[in-house]
């Protein structure tokens, strides 16, 4: 995927993530105008840019609507050859500040992983595509595997 494409597909997810994907006042489960659909959608793909972009063998994206009162969520689990990462992007915290988590895994059933690390909205927003490439990645060099408590 091209960096501009993945770069565009970030700023549209950032704006997406800074209004409340989670609306509980008489609109429908999708969201005022649907933008939690097009939030699923857009970081679905971005995701599936994601996985080849950081080089991984095998990678599984899914997404999670999940109820009307939150943001849902898109998930990615991916192999290299001795480790693996796991990606989840949707409206975390009390007021949706962190927006990309990560950690390490050992196999695509790893449900537990490492250590959580976050990526905050304005911080996303502003990154680089080639930046957070570069931060990703470096779980990949990260052999030595701790698991959280």
């Amino acid at each position: 995927m091209t960096t501009q494409s993945q770069q565009s597909k970030m700023r549209r997810l950032r704006d997406l993530l800074s209004r409340n994907l989670g609306y509980l006042h008489g609109e429908r489960e999708g969201g005022p105008n649907g933008d939690k659909k097009i939030f699923l959608h857009v970081g679905k793909a971005f995701l599936r840019a994601l996985a080849k972009d950081l080089g991984l063998r095998n990678a599984v994206v899914k997404s999670n609507a999940a109820g009307i009162a939150v943001s849902g969520e898109c998930t990615l689990y991916g192999m290299w050859e001795e480790n693996g990462i796991y990606i989840c992007i949707g409206q975390f915290g009390a007021g949706g500040e962190n927006v990309l988590l990560y950690r390490t895994i050992h196999s695509l059933q790893d449900c537990r992983g490492g250590y959580n690390n976050w990526i905050r909205l304005d911080e996303f927003g502003t990154m680089p595509y080639e930046r957070l490439l570069e931060q990703l990645g470096a779980l990949r060099k990260d052999h030595a595997y701790d698991r959280a408590a």
